[in-house]
């Protein structure tokens, strides 16, 4: 039997990182096998490389430097972890996957979709989620979020400027309306209880 393959997605502070545990306890307790995993890394090689992702000015990186980047991590994260868990039969949460790099370095950086899609082709065969659940939240809210989270100690993400976290929750916004089938839209508001159980009806035909 395969398993599903989850990802979480959306901008920085809507609580992706939260739901992912809450979900995989409850995702156990149905009686799955879950691996919890996130990008960038998620495997030994794949995390060797997020160091240089993450940290450094907002500007360390070019738009397409950071897409080959992600590339490379996530094709070492799908051969080393992804794939071998979902032929196991495992479920696997990921905490961001390729959509995060169509929204980001695609929306907000610039660069096209079918050029994005055509490096995930060659580094990761094209591997696609079971379903995403992309949360969403008013940007302020979110910000602020992200600031208690970091306590000072943003990454290059987390410090860019705010047209840039507007236009990549606006390509999220986009994909999801794009792709019904796969994305499911996800309020972020409230307690963590409240956006779990929406998470959870988002994929209760999958459960």
């Amino acid at each position: 039997m395969s398993g599903k393959f989850i990802t979480l997605e959306g901008g920085e502070g809507v609580g992706k990182s939260t739901q992912l545990k809450a979900l995989a306890e409850a995702i156990r307790a149905r009686g799955h096998s879950v691996v919890t995993t996130r990008e960038p890394g998620g495997s030994p090689g794949a995390e060797a490389i997020r160091a240089l992702l993450m940290t450094g000015d907002a500007d360390r990186w070019s738009p397409r430097a950071e897409a080959l980047l992600f590339a490379a991590v996530r094709a070492d994260h799908v051969e080393k972890t992804i794939r071998p868990a979902l032929a196991r039969g495992e479920w696997v949460l990921c905490d961001r996957f390729i959509d995060s790099t169509r929204a980001y370095q695609g929306g907000a950086g610039g660069l096209s979709d079918s050029d994005i899609m055509a490096l995930h082709g060659v580094g990761s065969a094209g591997l696609m989620p079971d379903r995403t659940l992309v949360l969403t939240l008013d940007l302020d809210q979110a910000a602020g979020r992200a600031e208690a989270r970091d306590g000072g100690k943003a990454d290059r993400f987390a410090l860019q400027h705010k047209q840039y976290h507007r236009d990549v929750a606006n390509a999220f916004q986009a994909m999801a309306v794009a792709s019904p089938e796969r994305m499911r839209l996800v309020s972020a508001v409230g307690s963590p209880e409240e956006v779990t159980a929406r998470s959870l009806a988002a994929l209760g035909d999958l459960l």
